[in-house]
């Protein structure tokens, strides 16, 4: 154990303790205990013994202890950084992650606190990197908005964007009007709403497209 999990174990807090409501099945041979309060973890079914668990009978002390205390924040760290190992998330995917394979939030915490001291977890490199990924092909409000949908903060977004090139929003919006086969000459009004709503819909500035729109407009003499 080194100095973060000993930290981290002696934060645990007080013994979770009181009857077990339920043991919800769960994948291969784990198992949801849950407690009347609705508090619920996560352990293999072989330890349901080891720790003396049954329905309508009280969580000890002792194993509760051991299981909040020891075994849930090492699980989750272990959980955490398998998570993390192919690729980069944000701390909200991490917790729902922890939280889907039903991680009590106490030890989800933990888990996060302890990827994030190694930087195996950075939000903001998480933005700087999808924002390079996606410039070619995304504005900059349209990043903004699914960066936020993935717990993305606003400050972590600010950041992020001090360190990457903004995209040519207007260059993305003249080859999006070109894909769209849309003609200066040839769009009546309709059409021309039509293709600026569209826009609109993908965060685009209403100042940029009517620039891109009025610059490939014929040219009268």
């Amino acid at each position: 154990m080194d100095g973060r999990e000993m930290m981290q174990a002696q934060d645990a807090g007080p013994a979770v303790c009181g009857p077990v409501a339920r043991i919800d099945r769960l994948a291969g041979e784990r198992v949801l205990v849950v407690l009347e309060d609705g508090t619920g973890f996560p352990l293999y079914r072989k330890e349901l013994d080891q720790f003396a668990i049954r329905e309508g009978e009280e969580l000890e002390p002792g194993a509760s202890a051991r299981i909040f205390g020891e075994l849930l924040p090492k699980r989750a760290r272990a959980c955490a950084m398998n998570y993390l190992l192919h690729m980069d998330r944000t701390e909200q995917q991490l917790r729902r992650k922890l939280q889907e394979l039903g991680y009590p939030q106490q030890a989800a915490e933990q888990a996060v606190e302890y990827v994030r001291s190694f930087h195996y977890l950075d939000d903001v490199r998480y933005a700087v990197n999808y924002m390079t990924g996606h410039a070619d092909g995304r504005s900059l409000r349209r990043m903004e908005q699914e960066l936020y949908q993935r717990g993305i903060s606003r400050e972590s977004f600010e950041k992020a964007l001090l360190q990457v090139e903004t995209p040519d929003e207007e260059q993305q919006i003249r080859k999006l009007l070109e894909k769209k086969h849309y003609s200066g000459a040839e769009a009546d009004r309709r059409e021309t709403e039509r293709i600026t709503r569209f826009l609109l819909g993908r965060g685009y500035r209403m100042s940029a497209i009517q620039h891109v729109l009025l610059d490939i407009e014929p040219k009268t003499v």
